[in-house]
């Protein structure tokens, strides 16, 4: 696997504008940068831009695989600004158009999202979508949410009758949560043995990512211990603010995070060395206890393969029988690295690696004593409340074991 090479940034920020941010309201809003990588030289590249809620920020990835007929695959498309089409055109001059543009999921909105205007930037692609797709809260027609009506169609079911399947093979997770559906299509690219994912797979890198450290402020915000303190750009506080933001957006309240008494968190405010409108008009209600680093050692996992704490309590069990089965043909390709959507990419992991991810699912007797990768318990406790409350709630479903019927 080769080392990915940065292509040079934009410092014209009418290059970041997504005039309509408003659809799915995530900072930084209007003004989206890009940082484009090649991973593999003339045959895949990708492009990260960063989204997020409360400046818990994340990489959000498109990735894109030149043709061996000439041509290009988008899977994943991100915000279509002028930064970001203006390097696919490029691509485009070298290896010819646009001909597949891929939507992987069936849930994730902020992928979603960007499919009908980043198609309208290439007329002649086809757009595919995987099966059973839903909106909330009108279930609405994917051409009423800007999807091309004349040239958006539902992947097969096979690979081998995709107008692509001669160059990659796709299985596709499909969960039935009966609100809407949970959907992946892993896409193998067998020419550069590279493994696209949605949502499934991620790995989390002890250093903020290169696209967050374009826009350090989420970083220092974090790294405080109270409003009390100032922003101070340090190496260690950006490390310290990505590995607390990696903490919130994975299990969203960690045992290590408590909510300061709002009484307190007012009278600090008013103390606060930064009352602007970015710092929340000084408004910082978390406390971290001293032994917050240990829950992200755990998450972290010396950067190994994961799933997401919220997709192995909450969705992933709702079907487990059909998880392991798409484990399964997806660890019979050869791959040797993984792209995911969201932070660390590529991670260089092969199928065994992969499985090792999903044990979770599988009977203590199935798998070899310490092999099972593990989060903190107390971490995940918060997750496990909403749980039962939305099953309290007839909003979801108790997790089946895999001797139940799917």
């Amino acid at each position: 696997m080769t080392q990915p090479s940065l292509m040079p940034l934009s410092r014209n920020s009418q290059e970041w504008s997504w005039p309509f941010w408003f659809t799915v309201p995530l900072y930084p809003y209007r003004n989206r940068r890009t940082i484009c990588r090649e991973v593999i030289p003339d045959t895949l590249w990708t492009f990260d831009q960063l989204q997020g809620i409360l400046y818990t920020v994340v990489p959000i990835r498109m990735t894109i695989v030149k043709l061996q007929a000439g041509g290009l695959l988008i899977y994943a498309p991100i915000a279509p600004t002028p930064e970001c089409i203006r390097w696919v055109k490029a691509l485009v001059a070298d290896h010819g158009e646009v001909k597949y543009i891929l939507l992987p999921t069936s849930s994730g909105l902020e992928h979603k999202v960007f499919v009908g205007p980043f198609a309208r930037f290439f007329p002649n692609a086809q757009v595919f979508v995987a099966p059973h797709q839903w909106s909330f809260p009108v279930n609405l027609p994917l051409s009423w949410l800007g999807f091309p009506s004349k040239r958006t169609h539902v992947l097969p079911p096979n690979s081998v009758d995709a107008p692509f399947g001669d160059e990659f093979d796709y299985a596709i997770l499909d969960i039935d949560l009966g609100q809407g559906a949970f959907t992946e299509v892993a896409l193998y690219h067998r020419q550069s043995r590279s493994l696209l994912l949605t949502d499934t797979i991620l790995a989390v890198p002890s250093d903020p990512p290169a696209i967050v450290q374009l826009d350090p402020y989420p970083l220092l915000f974090h790294a405080r211990e109270s409003a009390l303190d100032p922003i101070t750009a340090t190496e260690a506080n950006l490390r310290k603010g990505w590995q607390r933001i990696a903490l919130f957006a994975l299990y969203f309240q960690p045992a290590a995070l408590a909510m300061a008494d709002v009484k307190q968190a007012f009278r600090e405010a008013l103390k606060a060395p930064d009352r602007s409108r970015k710092a929340y008009f000084g408004f910082f209600p978390f406390r971290w206890q001293s032994d917050w680093a240990r829950s992200f050692l755990a998450l972290h996992g010396n950067g190994r393969p994961l799933v997401a704490p919220i997709l192995q309590t909450l969705i992933l069990p709702q079907d487990p029988q059909q998880v392991i089965e798409w484990v399964a043909r997806v660890a019979e390709w050869d791959f040797c690295q993984i792209i995911p959507c969201h932070f660390e990419a590529p991670i260089a992991a092969d199928s065994h690696q992969f499985r090792q991810a999903f044990t979770f699912l599988e009977p203590e007797s199935q798998h070899a004593s310490g092999t099972q990768l593990t989060f903190l318990e107390a971490d995940l406790q918060f997750i496990k409340n909403l749980e039962a409350n939305l099953v309290r709630r007839g909003i979801a479903s108790p997790p089946k074991s895999l001797s139940s019927p799917s």
